[in-house]
């Protein structure tokens, strides 16, 4: 799931997919990830772990950095 989520987030949503991305880098406060980008994301993975997240999920703390994003979806959606 964190490769999955890595991999979508330097191929598709960063403009310089030669950057190095960690689960522990801050997606949101560092500016790698604007709006635009957490509506990309969101919908990736809705569709890739077929999920549905509510508007009132999609808080800073559940999508700040990999890690926190790979937490929320096991939390909040057990397999």
């Amino acid at each position: 799931m964190k490769n999955e989520i890595l991999t979508y987030i330097k191929e598709t949503i960063l403009s310089d997919s030669s950057l190095e991305l960690t689960p522990e880098d801050d997606l949101l406060n560092s500016g790698l990830i604007d709006s635009i980008g957490i509506v990309k994301l969101v919908a990736f993975l809705e569709k890739e772990f077929n999920v549905s997240i509510p508007p009132e999920e999609m808080l800073i703390e559940n999508f700040v950095d990999v890690n926190a994003i790979v937490e929320f979806l096991k939390l909040s959606f057990p397999a």
